[in-house]
C-alpha cells in the first residue's frame, strides 16, 4: 500500500517544515518561513486566519498539526511520517514514539493494526525501520516485557496509550507514576540521583516523538500539561478539525479524497413526510444498492453488502425498548434476525463482528450515536434517522461513519459511490445545519452534501419522477411525547415487506426490483442522486486547473489572486498545451470511471520494472570531506530549540564505537544500511526494499578502513549514493520514455489550460503584455530576458510559469519551463532561461522531444546569456530568431 498523492504531499510538507526548523533554529520563524515560501500556497501567518502565527504551547518543542478529513488515512500518513521525523535527529538516539489516542475503542484498534504484520500501517513502519519494531501497551511497559534500555537502542518502540491512562484518575493509571522494579535496566539512562524509577520518568528520559490521534480531544490545559510532562522531542497532531491553538502545516481538501476514491461523496439528503416513509426508503434503497453491488461483483468487482444505520431515539439514555421495538418490526417485515444488530452504550451486538466479511449477514444496525470515531464500516451507506418529526435531526455524531469508500476504488454503479441520509423533519433547514456540522466534524464542508428533493426547502409539492411529495407542515407544534411514542405510532402497514436478496433476485433487472407504489420514493431518490453525482463529479474533475489542484477551502480566502487580463482572456482560454500521456495496458473494470485508456504520463510509470537492487554499484567516494552533524538542543538559546551542532570528541567516538564494534561485525552492513536509508529517505516510486538491496551490495564489499571512513563522513557518502540512484533511475526512465514513444505507448495530446487566476505569493514588477494582472517573482537574468521578449512587436502575451505547480513537460523528468509566450501569429513558445554556469542537457533533450511531438504551433527554447550549448541559444541569437516568428 503506497501513499496517495495528497498523502505524499502531507509528508512533503512535514519535511519542508523540518528543513525550515534546521535553517532558522527558531520555531516561530520556521513556521512563518514554511508558509511564506510554500511552493503551492505562499501565505504569511496572520491572527484571525486559518494560518495563525506559531503557538509555542510546549516551549521549544516542534508541535504541528496535519488536517485530514475522516477517511483520509491519518493513521497511514502518521505511519509514514515517523521516518521523516526521526531523520531530523541523530541516528543513534533511542527511537521511541508515544502514540496517544482518545478512547479505549481507538486504543484497541490502533494496537491491533500496529501489531498485525499484515496490516499496511505495520508493513510500512517495518519497511522504514528495517523490521526492528516493537509495539507496547501500558501493561507491557509496566511489566518491562521486552522493554529495556538495550531494546530501545536497537529498534523503534511504539508505545500506544490513551489520554486517560496518563491522567492518574484511578489506581491503575497511577502505576505509571509509581516506582517500578521491572524497569531497573533504565537506571543508567536516568543517571545518578534518580532513585525512584517510574515508567513516566523513563518515558521522559527517552525524549519521545509524540503522535496525538484525534488531537482536537487533547486541547485542554490539562491535556497540554500532559504533553509537556512527556518531555517530547516532537509532537505531531492528527485531526480533521484542528482547534485554534494548532500549528497547521498541511490542509487536505475533501475533493482530494473524492478524487482518490477514499470517500462516498456527495452525501444525498432526502426528507420524507413521516417515519414510515423513512423506514420504507431505507429498506428499499438498501435492497437496490445490494442488487447493484451483486451485479458488479458478478462482473468482476469486489464484494459489497450495503448497510443501513437506523438512528433511533430513546426516551432516555438507558432506554432500550425503542431499539427492541424497531428490531421486532423489521423482523415482521420479513427481514431475518441475523441481518439486524443493535449497538448502543448499554448493548453491543456488533462485538467481534467483521462487517466486511462475506460470511457476515448484517445489513441493519440500530443505534443512537454510539458509532463515533474509531468505528469503521465502509459498507455503511445509509443513515436513516427516526428522530421526532418536529425535531432537527441530530446526525452530526455518526455521519462520518457512512463516508468511507469500500476498497478505496470507484464502483461502476454510480449509486455505490455516494452515501445517503434519510430524514422526516419539519425542521429540515435545521436538520441541514446539523448535517453540515457533521460534515465539518469529519473535515468536510457544506458543498459535500446535496438535497435530493429541493421541494422540502420551499414546502411546496414537487414532481420528481413518479413521486409527488406532499406539502410539509412547517408550523406543526412539537409532539407532546418524544422517543418511543413516535416510533410506536408508525403505521408499519405502509412499509413494504422486503425479500432478502437471493441469487435469483440478483439476476433480475434492478429497475424491475424497484417497481411498485411502495418504492416510488426510492426511484425519486435514485434519479436525483444520479443527477447530483454527475454534477459533483464535474466539480471534482474541475478541482484541478491545468492539472494543478485547487487550494483547500480553508485557504482560498487567504490567498491574494490575480486574474487573466480581460484583453487576453478569450485567446488564453482557447489555448491548450500538449502533454505526454501513457496508454494503459488492458485497463481493468475499475481503472477508469470514463472508460478512458490513457493517463497523464508520470515517472512512476516509466520506472515500472526498474530493478535498482541489480544495478551497477560503481560509485567514486574519493575526495569526500565533510563533518558529521546532528540535531540537538542548543542550550545557548533563551529557549531550547532544535538545531545542528557538531558531533565530535567523546560523543562521536561513542557513536562510531557502537557501529564499528568488532563484536557487531556480522551486523555492520545491516546497521549502516539502516542509517543510510534514514538519511536518503523515500525515493518513491522506487521501493524501499530495492534501495535496501542496493545499499547492501555496496556495503558488502567495503573493507574495515572503508567502513571507518564511511562512519566519519556518512552524510557525504549517503549523498553520493542518492545521486547515483537518481542517475540510475533517470537513465532507466529515459530509455523507457524513448521506448514508449517508439512503441506508441506514450502519446501527446492537448492537456494544460491556463488557470483563470493565480496566487503566486511574491510578485514581479510590472512588465508589458503579462497574461495576468500580476506575475510571479522573477530573478535578474529571467527579468532581463522576458523584458526584451515582451517589448517585441510580434508578441501577444507572456506568463511566468510557476515551478512545481504550473505547466510541466512530463517525461523522464518533470520540467517546468520559466515562461510561456504567445506570438501574434499563433505560435506558443515555451522558454527556459539558464545561467551560463549551469548544465541542462536533460531539459534540452526533453524539450526538443516535446516540441517535435507537439506540432508546428509549439516551440521549445533553452536560453543562456552567452554560453554556447548544443540545442540551446544565446540570448542575442534567440531574440533575433524570435523577431521573425
Amino acid at each position: 500500500m503506497e501513499l496517495k498523492p495528497y498523502q505524499q504531499e502531507v509528508i512533503t510538507d512535514l519535511a519542508r517544515f523540518l528543513d525550515c526548523v534546521q535553517a532558522t533554529k527558531n520555531l516561530p520563524d520556521a513556521f512563518h518561513d514554511f508558509w511564506a515560501t510554500h511552493p503551492r500556497t505562499p501565505l504569511k501567518p496572520f491572527p484571525g486566519t486559518a494560518i495563525e502565527p506559531y503557538k509555542n504551547t510546549v516551549p521549544g518543542v516542534p508541535h504541528v498539526t496535519i488536517k485530514v478529513p475522516t477517511a483520509g488515512g491519518k493513521t497511514f500518513i502518521a505511519s509514514n511520517a515517523l521516518r521523516t521525523i526521526f531523520a531530523a535527529f541523530p541516528a543513534d538516539r533511542p527511537r521511541v514514539v508515544v502514540w496517544l489516542v482518545p478512547s479505549i475503542t481507538i486504543l484497541d484498534q490502533t494496537l491491533r493494526n500496529l501489531r498485525d504484520p499484515r496490516h499496511p500501517y505495520r508493513q510500512k513502519i517495518s519497511t522504514h525501520f528495517a523490521g526492528r519494531v516493537e509495539v507496547y501497551d501500558k501493561a507491557a511497559l509496566l511489566q518491562g516485557s521486552g522493554f529495556s534500555a538495550s531494546s530501545v537502542q536497537e529498534q523503534l518502540s511504539l508505545v500506544v496509550l490513551s489520554f486517560d491512562s496518563l491522567r492518574a484518575r484511578n489506581k491503575e493509571d497511577r502505576k505509571v507514576y509509581q516506582e517500578n522494579g521491572n524497569l531497573q535496566s533504565f537506571s543508567t539512562l536516568l543517571g545518578p540521583g534518580d532513585e525512584d524509577i517510574t515508567l513516566m520518568r523513563v518515558i521522559q528520559a527517552l525524549n519521545p516523538v509524540v503522535v496525538v490521534d484525534e488531537s482536537h480531544n487533547a486541547e485542554s490545559d490539562l491535556s497540554v500539561d500532559m504533553l509537556k510532562s512527556l518531555n517530547p522531542s516532537f509532537i505531531l497532531d492528527l485531526t480533521a478539525t484542528p482547534r485554534k491553538n494548532s500549528n497547521i502545516i498541511t490542509f487536505v481538501d475533501a475533493l482530494a479524497l473524492k478524487k482518490e476514491h477514499m470517500v462516498k461523496l456527495p452525501v444525498i439528503v432526502y426528507n420524507h413526510n413521516d417515519l414510515a416513509e423513512v423506514i420504507n426508503s431505507a429498506l428499499q434503497l438498501q435492497r437496490n444498492l445490494e442488487l447493484q453491488a451483486r451485479q458488479e461483483q458478478k462482473a468482476g468487482g469486489r464484494y459489497i453488502r450495503p448497510i443501513v444505520l437506523f438512528q433511533a431515539q430513546p426516551k432516555t439514555a438507558d432506554d432500550n425498548t425503542t431499539f427492541e421495538l424497531l428490531k421486532k418490526k423489521l423482523i415482521e417485515l420479513k427481514i431475518p434476525e441475523s441481518h439486524i444488530r443493535i449497538k448502543t452504550a448499554g448493548l453491543n451486538e456488533l462485538k467481534n463482528e467483521d462487517l466486511s466479511s462475506p460470511k457476515c449477514e448484517v445489513r441493519y444496525i440500530i443505534t443512537v450515536n454510539a458509532l463515533k470515531e474509531g468505528w469503521d464500516a465502509p459498507f455503511a451507506y445509509i443513515l436513516a434517522s427516526l428522530a421526532n418529526k418536529s425535531s432537527a435531526v441530530d446526525v452530526e455524531q455518526i455521519l462520518g461513519r457512512v463516508l468511507r469508500q469500500p476498497y478505496v476504488a470507484p464502483h461502476t454503479a454510480p449509486m455505490l459511490n455516494m452515501s445517503y441520509v434519510l430524514t422526516a423533519s419539519t425542521k429540515f433547514i435545521e436538520t441541514l445545519d446539523k448535517i453540515v456540522q457533521g460534515l465539518n466534524k469529519a473535515g468536510f464542508s457544506s458543498r459535500d452534501y446535496k438535497v435530493a428533493d429541493a421541494a422540502t426547502l420551499t414546502a411546496k409539492p414537487a414532481q420528481t419522477g413518479t413521486f409527488t411529495q406532499a406539502p410539509l407542515d412547517f408550523d406543526q407544534k412539537p409532539a407532546a411525547n418524544t422517543g418511543m411514542d413516535d416510533l410506536a405510532a408508525v403505521d408499519f402497514s405502509r412499509v413494504a415487506p422486503v425479500e432478502p436478496v437471493t441469487d435469483e433476485a440478483e439476476t433480475a433487472d434492478t429497475t424491475q426490483a424497484l417497481s411498485g407504489p411502495a418504492t416510488s420514493t426510492v426511484e425519486a431518490i435514485a434519479k436525483a442522486a444520479l443527477e447530483q453525482d454527475a454534477a459533483f463529479k464535474k466539480v471534482v474533475d474541475e478541482s484541478t486547473t491545468g492539472n494543478i489542484p485547487v487550494l483547500p477551502t480553508e485557504l482560498q480566502s487567504l490567498v491574494k489572486t490575480y486574474p487573466i487580463k480581460d484583453i487576453f482572456r478569450e485567446q488564453a482560454q482557447a489555448l491548450m498545451l500538449p502533454q505526454f500521456y501513457w496508454k494503459k495496458p488492458s485497463a481493468s473494470l475499475f481503472d477508469s470511471g470514463d472508460g478512458g485508456t490513457t493517463v497523464l504520463l508520470e515517472k512512476e510509470y516509466l520506472l515500472q520494472g526498474f530493478q535498482l537492487g541489480k544495478a551497477d554499484t560503481d560509485i567514486r567516494f574519493n575526495g569526500i570531506s565533510s563533518e558529521l552533524y546532528r540535531v540537538d538542543l542548543d542550550e545557548t538559546k533563551k529557549e531550547a530549540t532544535p538545531t545542528f551542532t557538531r558531533i565530535d570528541g567523546d560523543a562521536k567516538e561513542r557513536i562510531m564505537a557502537f557501529i564499528l564494534d568488532p563484536s557487531r561485525k556480522d551486523s555492520r552492513v545491516k546497521n549502516f544500511t539502516r542509517r543510510i536509508l534514514d538519511q536518503i529517505g523515500s525515493m518513491y516510486p522506487i521501493a524501499d526494499k530495492e534501495i535496501e538491496r542496493y545499499l547492501r551490495r555496496i556495503l558488502e564489499d567495503f573493507t574495515d578502513e572503508q567502513f571507518t571512513d564511511f562512519a566519519n563522513h556518512e552524510y557525504s557518502y549517503s549523498r553520493k549514493i542518492k545521486l547515483k540512484i537518481d542517475q540510475l533511475s533517470e537513465e532507466y526512465a529515459y530509455q523507457q520514455f524513448s521506448n514508449f514513444l517508439d512503441q506508441d505507448k506514450a502519446i501527446i495530446k492537448p492537456a494544460y489550460t491556463f488557470p483563470l487566476q493565480i496566487a503566486p505569493g511574491d510578485t514581479s514588477k510590472a512588465i508589458t503584455k503579462s497574461l495576468y494582472e500580476k506575475e510571479g517573482k522573477i530573478n535578474g537574468f529571467e527579468e532581463r530576458v522576458i523584458n526584451e521578449i515582451a517589448n517585441l512587436p510580434n508578441i501577444a502575451f507572456w506568463t511566468r510559469n510557476p515551478e512545481r505547480k504550473g505547466f510541466r513537460i512530463n517525461g523522464f523528468i518533470n520540467h517546468y519551463p520559466d515562461f510561456i509566450i504567445q506570438t501574434k501569429s499563433g505560435k506558443t513558445l515555451v522558454v527556459e532561461t539558464k545561467g551560463d554556469h549551469l548544465d541542462a542537457e536533460t531539459k534540452i533533450s526533453l524539450g526538443a522531444t516535446w516540441a517535435h511531438k507537439a506540432g508546428n504551433d509549439f516551440r521549445y527554447y533553452m536560453v543562456y546569456e552567452r554560453r554556447a550549448v548544443d540545442g540551446a541559444h544565446t540570448l542575442d541569437n534567440f531574440l533575433n530568431l524570435l523577431r521573425e516568428i
